[in-house]
């Protein structure tokens, strides 16, 4: 019981499309890095500046503020933290925009090789005499 089952695993994660996938979540994962640099580094600076110096990973709605006593922080702060949200909202834009770029891009290639271009049918009416 256990060997087949050893070797229904190893048929399933030596198939191309479980294959694919590791590759995919590896430069997923990559792309990810990126895309998160690209907005905290190169977007939201400037777009701070714009709106008067604010950095919007600093942006919050503080619910309840941290308390202390003796130095010590009993009860920590309860806040909103709207600024970290729109970031994780513009890497999303940033993101599903690539893959759509990408995927458009992979259409395409994909249907120019794999169906060439049909002949012309004869007798639909189309032609010029």
């Amino acid at each position: 019981m256990a060997v087949k089952l050893i070797e229904e695993f190893k048929q399933f994660a030596l198939k191309g499309n479980a294959i694919d996938m590791a590759v995919g979540v590896v430069v997923g994962t990559a792309f990810n890095k990126i895309v998160d640099s690209m907005v905290n580094d190169l977007i939201m600076p400037p777009l701070g500046i714009a709106i008067g110096g604010v950095d919007f990973k600093d942006l919050l709605w503080v619910l309840k503020p941290a308390v202390t006593a003796g130095g010590k922080v009993v009860s920590p702060e309860v806040a909103i933290r709207y600024g970290q949200f729109f970031n994780a909202l513009i890497q999303f834009v940033v993101i599903a925009w690539s893959v759509f770029l990408a995927v458009k891009v992979m259409t395409k290639l994909g249907t120019s090789r794999s169906t060439p271009n049909p002949p012309a049918e004869a007798g639909t009416g189309s032609e010029v005499a």
